[in-house]
């Protein structure tokens, strides 16, 4: 099972911006945890702060990956762009926030990508991207064996 985890824009700085509301780790730091608690998953990470490089990534493994977990940083609250990205590819797609953007500001309680995303985790810090994958680890085929 092929997943790509795609950060947007300012998540490069996790660990040192806003500690308070992000957390104090970076992704990278983070990342061969997650590789560790899914070892059957090939996990594939993402960043970038340009809008075209993240659909150019969707379209890219859109068609072929089983499944995408999406922070789209601000662009969530912005980007048509993204979901028109997210509505044309046949991977489904996860999104993540780290903070609970419901009790944030008001611009940022609502997101573009929401509607044509399979489902959507927010507030658990860096957790947030573990729980998207134990969503997709629940749609591995099972393998059933039969004693003859």
């Amino acid at each position: 099972m092929q997943i790509l985890i795609i950060n947007g824009p300012n998540l490069n700085l996790l660990g040192r911006r806003e500690p308070g509301i992000y957390g104090t780790r970076s992704f990278d730091s983070y990342l061969p945890e997650l590789q560790e608690a899914f070892p059957d998953i090939q996990l594939e990470y993402f960043q970038s702060n340009h809008e075209g490089e993240l659909l150019d990534k969707l379209h890219e493994v859109g068609f072929t990956y089983h499944g995408i977990v999406l922070n789209a940083g601000a662009f969530t609250h912005t980007s048509l762009a993204l979901a028109d990205a997210i509505a044309a590819i046949a991977t489904p797609v996860v999104e993540v926030h780290l903070s609970n953007v419901a009790a944030r500001e008001e611009f940022r309680q609502h997101s573009y990508i929401s509607r044509v995303c399979v489902g959507t985790i927010t507030g658990f810090k860096l957790d947030s991207y573990r729980l998207a994958l134990h969503y997709f680890e629940g749609l591995r085929p099972k393998r059933v064996g039969f004693k003859v």
